[in-house]
């Protein structure tokens, strides 16, 4: 593909997300940046593939766009759980999980984005007050008896990145097949 394919692919996809109501102004405004900028390297990374599963969780840079975390990949991929959990545990009475965060940049913020889409679902939520690490929301999953946990971490990484750690009724981190099937629906 050449260079000039893939910034109009996208910038394609980057209007969207500006024509779109549901994006926030600031997020537009971030956009709206890469678009107008000279050098389109920060657009073609943000916009190029949308951010997938990898074998430690849903990983990414924080920022705007398809490939990037933010409020509205950190909120899609919890509903693709939400759907997994709702589907695979319909036979519940109450479906739970547990959602933590460490003291990376917006932990906490996209750790309550988390809980709110398991909430508008209908799903129980323990919301750690203050910062855990993930061995403390695995054994919180399996003492509470929960069907699934999510803990909000970056650990080794960058400080500008994030991790979503999806955690299993197990107290183990979703196999990728799970997470894949999660969040494609």
């Amino acid at each position: 593909m050449e260079n000039q394919e893939l910034i109009a692919q996208c910038a394609q996809v980057a209007q969207q997300w500006l024509d779109s109501p549901i994006y926030d102004e600031a997020t537009k405004q971030e956009v709206k940046a890469m678009l107008e900028a000279e050098d389109k390297t920060p657009l073609i990374d943000s916009f190029y593939r949308t951010l997938e599963f990898g074998t430690g969780g849903l990983r990414g840079i924080m920022g705007a766009g398809t490939n990037r975390m933010n409020v509205y990949v950190v909120g899609a991929a919890t509903q693709g759980l939400a759907n997994y959990l709702l589907k695979n545990f319909a036979d519940r009475k109450e479906i739970s999980v547990v959602v933590g965060h460490d003291c990376r940049n917006n932990g906490r913020f996209f750790a309550q984005t988390v809980a709110n889409v398991f909430s508008a679902n209908g799903i129980k939520v323990y919301l750690f007050e203050d910062l855990r690490p993930t061995p403390e929301v695995s054994f919180a999953i399996r003492y509470l008896g929960c069907q699934s946990g999510v803990n909000l971490t970056a650990s080794h990484n960058p400080k500008n990145t994030m991790v979503i750690k999806p955690i299993g009724k197990t107290g183990l981190k979703c196999s990728l097949p799970t997470i894949k099937e999660s969040s494609t629906k």
